[in-house]
């Protein structure tokens, strides 16, 4: 993802620039192109003039000459665009995540730093959020400002449920992207949260719950249930809520069997860690090094993998402190750094 790329195409721009935009699209729709090498994606360069040259993880994208073949790095194979549509991906039994970072994203605007500049697309982190394939059809955990996005690049298009950690706007305010799917089933999505959480929604997106529905373009459908800490039965999946603590403020972390999902905190309550017991897979908030005040540092989360002995501990909500390879080469056995576009089975503990 580091080497230079040339942008080759006519003086003029008009027959490259179609051909620069059709790559774009064949690159999106590829369903050939997963994990590491679609998160490469999500981050694409500015249409280059003709004989320009760029380098980093911005140079995903090499645009052809009028006529030749589409030129994808790293070694992805772009589809041809076709009028029929192709079979949706099958996430059944597994977990991806959608994103991996903190509230700001990485790269960080306005920052230069080693990480955001980073050639590695493992370190172009969305912001967090997971989708899972469960029997009775796609779970979403949160809606991100980037939802939009991470659901294109992994090619996910239908949401059957959503559910929520907490309020923040990193958490919440992609909810109005879920319209087109809304208008392709011609059904409602059901949301599950707490109370909090629907009171926000409520007042962000007030428009959704007008008595006289807005003219334009449509308006999320969604329809709210309500929950707490009592474990619940959710798409043919037994889900146990986890309340943690995210600095003052409560919020929920999840299990699904032998998984459990908990960003955004900085504190477990002794009630909670029972309910953390023989898991397989531990997702775990870890922001940076040092310490925050709402946030578990790397050294925080690595305590908690050590107490809950979790098979695989799966570090999430990142900034762009931590560096994915250079992190990733001091961290114990059994822990690792997400990343954008990853996915893992979920285990039936």
């Amino acid at each position: 993802m580091g080497e230079n790329v040339v942008y080759r195409g006519h003086a003029a721009g008009g027959c490259g620039a179609a051909a620069w935009l059709r790559g774009l699209l064949a690159a999106r729709r590829s369903r050939h192109i997963h994990g590491a090498d679609r998160a490469a994606f999500t981050w694409l360069p500015p249409m280059p003039r003709p004989g320009g040259r760029m380098s980093g993880p911005r140079a995903a994208i090499a645009r052809p000459s009028c006529g030749d073949p589409l030129h994808l790095t790293p070694h992805a194979t772009a589809m041809p665009i076709s009028s029929s549509e192709q079979p949706p991906r099958d996430l059944s039994g597994r977990l991806v995540f959608l994103g991996t970072g903190t509230s700001t994203g990485v790269p960080v605007l306005g920052c230069g730093c080693d990480t955001c500049l980073s050639a590695d697309p493992r370190d172009c982190r969305t912001r967090s959020s997971v989708l899972l394939g469960l029997p009775g059809g796609t779970l979403l955990v949160d809606t991100t400002p980037d939802l939009r996005t991470q659901l294109l690049r992994e090619g996910i298009r239908s949401v059957d449920a959503i559910l929520y950690t907490h309020d923040h706007a990193d958490h919440v305010y992609g909810l109005d992207d879920v319209r087109p799917l809304c208008f392709r089933s011609g059904r409602s999505i059901p949301i599950f949260c707490e109370e909090r959480v629907e009171n926000r929604i409520r007042r962000v997106f007030d428009y959704a719950f007008a008595a006289v529905p807005p003219a334009g373009g449509g308006v999320p459908k969604v329809v709210f249930e309500r929950i707490t800490t009592e474990a619940f039965d959710l798409l043919g999946q037994r889900i146990v809520p986890l309340r943690l603590r995210h600095g003052p403020l409560d919020v929920l972390g999840f299990r699904f069997g032998g998984l459990a999902y908990c960003t955004d905190t900085n504190l477990i309550p002794e009630a909670t860690w029972p309910l953390l017991e023989n898991l397989d897979t531990l997702v775990l908030d870890c922001l940076r090094p040092q310490r925050h005040s709402t946030h578990f540092s790397l050294d925080e989360a690595l305590a908690v993998a050590s107490r809950v002995g979790a098979r695989r501990t799966l570090l999430v909500h990142m900034g762009h402190e931590l560096g994915h390879a250079a992190v990733s080469a001091g961290l114990p056995a059994g822990v690792e750094l997400a990343y954008d576009g990853l996915t893992v089975p979920l285990a039936a503990v």
